[in-house]
């Protein structure tokens, strides 16, 4: 789906900028340009942007009963 309509940035494209690093939204921004037009995206792009970064967190290993 498209998140900034302005520079035609994707929520999949977000995902990537996460994926390879990005954890803050001004350098989504740098990177994509989303929300440098018009800025109505940035509330979307950064909720996207923390939940991908959440996702990549090491979940916590279950140990079984010896």
């Amino acid at each position: 789906m498209y998140v900034c309509i302005c520079h035609g940035v994707t929520d999949r494209e977000i995902r990537q900028a996460a994926a390879d690093g990005v954890r803050e939204i001004h350098v989504l921004t740098m990177r994509t340009g989303a929300g440098s037009n018009c800025g109505s995206c940035l509330p979307m792009a950064a909720e996207l942007l923390a939940d991908a970064v959440a996702s990549q967190a090491f979940p916590l290993q279950i140990l079984q009963a010896a």
